[in-house]
């Protein structure tokens, strides 16, 4: 039967550690828990840095192209229709 977790291990300095364990306390969760809880947070922040790396190139392609506005985008929808 396949395991649903793969155990991991990481070394942290001792403070690091140490902060690591007094969050974990705080927030009432486990060292796994709040390990995953973190990674989680980490990969939507990519997710969302990468979609602004998306944004800033369209935005570049289309001011390059001349489309400043709402209404130059209308212009090009509509403009073979």
């Amino acid at each position: 039967m396949p395991r649903n977790r793969i155990a991991i291990s990481v070394s942290l300095p001792p403070e690091a550690a140490a902060a690591f364990d007094r969050i974990a306390r705080k927030e009432k969760k486990t060292r796994s828990a709040l390990m995953r809880e973190m990674l989680s947070v980490y990969l939507q922040r990519q997710e969302e840095r990468e979609l602004d790396s998306l944004q800033r190139y369209g935005a570049g392609v289309a001011r390059d192209a001349g489309v400043l506005t709402e209404k130059d985008v209308e212009r090009i929808v509509f403009e073979d229709r």
